[in-house]
């Protein structure tokens, strides 16, 4: 079996030090933030961009480009490993096709190598845990076919569901109307959300008020989790460790998980669904 190495985009929001651990590479998209420029997501400091939020200033977000998935697949293909991506959402962002496009033209130049894209129809620690999962499999010996397989097979079974804080940047994103966000906000009603099967965002249900909106993610895991008691979770979260830390330990208390994870959402996600997301990821017998 030729060495492989699995390479992933910051929209996964695995820090840095999670990827050192987990062994993967996560290629940083660009963030821009409104009267200071574009940077790279991991140039950011998260403390300071969600202030920077806060101050009702914008941040746009662009896909990383085709060059530069090719010059991250190439430095490893010509050491002799073979490259796995698994990419964010094709149905939020055009960054799979760019490094699936990448992928096909080193293809044609290393004939000997495989360079395989996957399309993780995921976002944030969704995706995150999806590549955790599939370096769990490459730790157990499975071949670059086999995680990829693995990946593709798994992926719609890797539930989202989120709620956010302030609709503001929900209406902004073109996700709720302009009315909904007034009348949400003033209600203090709360949307839930999750990543639909073709990777879009959907708002699915909605609460009133913040407790609630957690207690209902806690309530689709508890509807759909399999075996959640052998189970890594993920919890991603906007600045709002202490609603993360309430969800985890309502999950912990229910099911005593295998473990569970939480880290903070990126600015790549962070710059559309603003400060107080929070999200939560499981395996569940559906999205």
């Amino acid at each position: 079996m030729n060495e492989y190495v699995i390479i992933t985009d910051s929209s996964c929001d695995i820090p840095v030090s999670k990827a050192q651990e987990l062994g993967i590479t996560v290629l940083p998209l660009e963030v821009n933030l409104e009267g200071i420029g574009t940077k790279m997501n991991d140039e950011i400091n998260i403390k300071e961009f969600y202030e920077f939020l806060r101050s009702k200033k914008s941040a746009k977000t662009s896909a990383v480009n085709m060059d530069r998935f090719a010059e991250c697949f190439d430095s490893f293909l010509k050491d002799g490993k073979d490259v796995l991506y698994i990419g964010f959402s094709s149905g939020l962002s055009a960054t799979y096709m760019a490094a699936k496009n990448a992928a096909e033209e080193l293809s044609e130049k290393y004939p000997e190598r495989k360079v395989v894209a996957v399309d993780s129809l995921c976002a944030s620690l969704g995706q995150g845990l999806l590549v955790y999962h599939a370096v769990c499999k490459k730790n157990a010996g499975a071949d670059i076919e086999e995680v990829a397989k693995f990946v593709e097979d798994n992926k719609l079974n890797l539930c989202h569901w989120f709620t956010v804080d302030d609709l503001f940047f929900l209406k902004r994103g073109g996700r709720v109307s302009a009315t909904t966000a007034v009348l949400g906000t003033m209600l203090s009603i709360k949307p839930v959300m999750h990543v639909d099967n073709e990777g879009h965002l959907i708002n699915v249900d909605r609460a009133r008020g913040r407790n609630a909106a957690i207690t209902a993610l806690f309530d689709k895991m508890r509807d759909t989790a399999i075996d959640p008691e052998k189970q890594v979770i993920y919890i991603s979260h906007g600045d709002c460790y202490d609603d993360a830390k309430k969800l985890a330990d309502m999950i912990e208390a229910e099911f005593g998980v295998k473990d569970i994870y939480i880290s903070e959402v990126g600015p790549v996600i962070g710059a559309h669904s603003g400060p107080g997301t929070l999200a939560l990821f499981f395996l569940g017998t559906q999205r």
